[in-house]
Parts: structure tokens; C-alpha cells; sequence
């Protein structure tokens, strides 16, 4: 039966607008097209009865604008979920025996702009929970088969549900389905990035030291003067070469922690008990690691490995369907870019729907709609994610990156919605004309960086700054002027280049190296896809 709370689906099998997929992409872009579209005929179809947890907790400012301004989820954040205090990384070498000596980024105060840590689990039921009240038809659990797609006329499809098999169809489809991106791997334009093979084990822990705690304030008194806000409810960082580690607290006290890493320079123990057993072992090796894991215990029912994280879709919409979040494309968690993309995707295929119904014409719009997600896509993983893994290891040189990173996505991205309007989101990072600049300054650093620490690998220089130092930032402002602090970084970059870049400007054994997992591709987790 429909869930108790939803309308039910009625006689007819024809619909203005289907989404495959009732979590935040999918509820999302229904609670946007009933707004714009009053008396709309909408059907969400949700393969599972509940929504579960899942990857994606923490969302930075774009998404937190998303939620809070767009959906209206302010209050409601407010009152169930954590407020996040920022992104916060911790760094090691030999000399590195304790939390203490561990060289720290992250923030100096609290945050000016709000974001969150989210059990996604009941957000997601929460967001579909409004998508109805607001007018949508939700059958669930489902499964949808045999889509037919037709550009300018009625989309069709198979849906099963409680035994019953039905065909549907409508002008437009949505497929928000997730990992799972239905449309992309039917029709062939599903693309995995064989540039960026990175994988991704997690969990989530109770006991995690507090990193706040008094125990922690006593043992290292001068390590917690330091910061003047909160440690704890940031997405902490604990890094390593080729890899890195989230920990984001939930309400309720859980923690999801886990690694992500680069498969050309990190091997994941294939051995040694269940993936809880060898996420614990793997992060103990670090001295943060081993601080706040040394009492904390997995649940054993939350753990996953997924390989080969990276895809895109080659196609991002037609006349009569649209992909939108993770059934579009999916980069990397690393800076948490995944609900950003969320909120520009959903708002921009609301709006096209919209504009449809409105009898504009579509050939221009979809050229142009396509054309600005594909250029957004490379550019914003070239900018951001090529080869960063080479480097993100390195205090100094992720010091610099992040805060240029950071100010650039202040000022480029973050600035425009809350000083313009929501309609700013239908415009994604990097596309068409503004982004080429950004983009090519961007990619050239992180490249330039990767470089560097390539060779820094290979005569055995890595992690020299990692002990005992803190780069500590008193925030960033949403003013256009601020962009002038650009130029102090731009000089550091300027004299890491003179003092050691130069040493590896024409050493091509410090080139990037092919793809290539070192994963065994026989591990897999039950209920997990291994993407490949």
C-alpha cells in the first residue's frame, strides 16, 4: 500500500512529472516544481519503504543556503540536526606522537555562515515528508524497470509495487535514483572517471572522543587554547598520504568516520577481519587516529566499501527527462561537494520543467543546459580533485590550496545566491563564459602542487611541516572585495615556486602516473555497488 501519510496514486497512469527516487535530490526537485507549478500531477516512486543512512552528511554553505532558504528547513535543522562548525585537518609524520604535535588547519573562530552535520537518514524522510504535504503522490517501496524515454512526447515506464506491475506514463522523468543512475547506465552515457580512482570505506562509531572534552583540555592544555571555537562539530580531517578521513558527529552521538584514497598510492588491507576491524586498524596507525578511536566500537550493521567513486553521465537531460544529483554525476566527498551539486542540479531541472510548461522553446535551452553541466563537471574536478590526493598529505602545501580554495569558493560561488537570489543556483560552478578564468587558475595550482609533492615522494621529503604547526583562519566575508586577499596567497605560491617548485618544473619522472587499483576487485559488500 502507499505509505499512510501520501495521497493515493488514483485511476489514472499518466503524469505531468515522474521522479524515480524519493531521498533529498528527488524530494527536493518535487517541493520546486509544485511551487512553480500549481495543480501539477507529480508521482515520486521510492524503491525502499524506509530511507536508511547514508554517505553525504555534511553540507557546506551552497547546500546549507539550499536547505535553509530554499526548502525552508531552517528551523527544522535548527532543532534535529548539528550545526557544523567549518572543515578542520590534522597532519603527521614520523616526529608525530600525539593530537598535540599534529599540524592543524581549520578555523580559529566560529563560523559566519550556516551549514550542518546531518543524519541523513531522517532528513531525507523529513524533505519527502514535505514533498507530499506540498502536493506529491508517493508509492513505495517500488521498483521501476523497461523506461522508455521520448523526447517531446510522454515518457514510459514499469513500476512494481506490492506484487502489482503497472505502466505509467509522463511528460517528464526525473531520475534521481542515486548511485544507482538509471538512465545514465540504460542508455549508455554512464561514465566512470578513470582519472580520479579513488575508493571509499566507512562506518559509524560510538565512543569517539569528544574533541572538545575536558580529558583532551587537560592533557593538552596550550593545543586547546589554540582555537577559540568549537573542534568538535567541524567535519574533521585525520590525513594521510593518498588519503584522507571524515569525522562528522551526528545528533544523537553517533560519529560516521571513514577513508577515502587514492588506489595508485594506498592499499586498503583486504585481510584482517571485518571492514570495521580494518577501518580501525587502518586510522590507529595515525596518532589523531589512534587518540579518538581508542575506546569507540563500530556498528557492525553501518559498514561499506565502494570502489571507483567517480562517474558522470555524458547526457544531463533531453525533452521529457533530467538527471539530477548522484544519477548525474558523482566526484568526490572530499570538501563535501556533493548536496552543493544537489542544489544546483535540482533547482536548474525544476527550472527547466518549468519553462517547458511555460511553452518556451526547448532545442536552445537544452543545448545550453547540457553544455553548462558537462563544462561544470570537468572543470570543477580538474580545479578541485586531479590528482589532489598527490598532495593533500602535505601541511604546507594543503594549507595554501585550501585557503585559496576556500576564498575562491566564497567569492566565485558561495557570495552570489545569498546576495542574489536563488536563481543563482541555475547556473552551475565553472560553466560558461565567468568560470573559464577560475578554472584555469585553480587547476593550475593544484597541479602545480601535486607536482611538488610528487617529487617530494621520490627523494623522500614528504610531510616536513606536518609536526607542530597550525594554520588557523579567521573566516571569510561575502564581499566582492575581499578577493583582493587573493593576492597574498598568490605571492606564497609565488615564493613556494622560487624557493623549491622550480626544482621540479622540468622533471618529467615527477608526471602523473595511470590509473590504476590496487584494490582487489573480488572484495565487495553486500548491498553496496561496486562501480567500475
Amino acid at each position: 500500500m502507499n505509505n499512510a501519510n501520501d495521497k493515493p496514486a488514483g485511476d489514472s497512469s499518466t503524469y505531468d512529472v515522474i521522479v524515480i527516487g524519493g531521498a533529498l535530490s528527488g524530494a527536493a526537485t518535487a517541493t520546486l516544481l509544485l511551487r512553480h507549478n500549481p495543480g501539477i500531477r507529480l508521482l515520486i516512486i521510492e524503491k525502499s519503504a524506509k530511507l536508511t543512512r547514508r554517505v553525504g552528511e555534511a553540507t557546506v554553505e551552497i547546500s546549507a543556503y539550499f536547505m535553509g532558504r530554499v526548502l525552508g528547513l531552517t528551523h527544522y535543522l535548527n532543532e534535529n540536526h548539528l550545526v557544523k562548525q567549518g572543515l578542520r585537518f590534522w597532519f603527521e609524520n614520523e616526529e608525530v606522537t600525539n593530537v598535540s604535535e599534529a599540524s592543524e588547519l581549520g578555523a580559529k573562530y566560529l563560523s559566519r555562515i550556516p551549514s550542518y552535520q546531518l543524519d541523513r537518514s531522517t532528513f531525507d524522510e523529513e524533505v519527502l515528508r514535505r514533498a507530499c504535504l506540498a502536493g506529491a503522490e508517493l508509492i513505495r517501496p517500488a521498483t521501476v524497470s523497461n523506461v522508455q524515454l521520448n523526447e517531446g512526447g510522454l515518457q514510459t515506464l514499469e513500476m512494481k509495487h506490492e506484487g502489482q506491475s503497472r505502466t505509467l506514463s509522463t511528460r517528464w522523468l526525473v531520475d534521481a535514483s542515486g548511485l544507482a543512475a538509471v538512465l545514465a547506465r540504460k542508455n549508455g552515457w554512464w561514465k566512470s572517471n578513470a582519472e580520479h580512482p579513488t575508493a571509499a570505506v566507512w562506518s559509524r562509531w560510538k565512543g569517539v572522543k569528544d574533541w572538545d572534552s575536558r580529558e583532551l583540555a587537560l592533557k593538552y592544555p596550550e593545543w586547546s587554547r589554540a582555537v577559540y571555537g568549537i573542534r568538535n562539530t567541524a567535519t574533521n580531517h585525520i590525513i594521510g598520504d593518498g588519503w584522507w578521513s571524515w569525522w562528522i558527529p551526528l545528533k544523537g552521538g553517533d560519529v560516521s568516520v571513514g577513508i577515502v584514497f587514492d588506489q595508485r598510492l594506498v592499499e586498503f588491507p583486504s585481510e584482517g577481519g571485518k571492514i570495521g576491524d580494518r577501518l580501525k586498524a587502518f586510522l590507529i596507525k595515525h596518532p589523531v587516529g589512534r587518540e579518538m578511536l581508542v575506546d569507540a566500537e563500530y556498528q557492525d550493521e553501518d559498514m561499506h566499501l565502494r570502489r571507483n567513486l567517480a562517474y558522470y553521465s555524458t547526457t544531463f537531460a533531453g525533452d521529457g527527462f533530467v538527471l539530477v544529483g548522484d544519477a548525474a554525476a558523482f566526484m568526490d566527498p572530499f570538501y563535501s561537494p556533493g548536496m552543493d551539486w544537489i542544489s544546483f542540479t535540482t533547482s536548474s531541472a525544476a527550472n527547466l520543467i518549468t519553462e517547458q510548461r511555460q511553452g518556451k522553446p526547448m532545442v536552445e535551452r537544452l543545448m545550453k543546459y547540457n553544455r553548462d553541466f558537462s563544462v561544470s563537471h570537468r572543470r570543477w574536478f580538474e580545479s578541485l580533485y586531479k590528482d589532489k590526493y598527490e598532495y593533500m598529505g602535505e601541511f604546507d602545501l594543503m594549507s595554501l590550496a585550501f585557503r585559496l580554495d576556500l576564498g575562491l569558493y566564497y567569492w566565485g560561488v558561495v557570495e552570489v545566491p545569498f546576495n542574489h537570489g536563488e536563481e543563482a543556483l541555475f547556473a552551475p560552478p565553472f560553466s560558461p563564459p565567468s568560470g573559464r578564468l577560475f578554472s584555469a587558475l585553480m587547476s593550475t595550482y593544484n597541479r602545480r602542487f601535486a607536482k611538488i609533492a610528487r617529487r617530494r615522494r621520490r627523494v623522500g621529503e614528504l610531510g616536513k611541516t606536518n609536526r607542530s604547526r597550525r594554520c588557523l583562519i579567521p573566516g571569510f566575508m561575502l564581499r566582492r572585495s575581499n578577493m583582493l586577499k587573493l593576492f597574498p596567497m598568490l605571492e606564497s605560491w609565488a615564493w613556494l615556486e622560487i624557493t623549491e617548485g622550480w626544482k621540479s618544473w622540468f622533471d618529467e619522472t615527477c608526471a602523473a602516473e595511470n590509473p590504476g587499483a590496487k584494490v582487489s576487485a573480488a572484495e565487495s559488500v553486500e548491498g553496496v555497488p561496486a562501480v567500475s
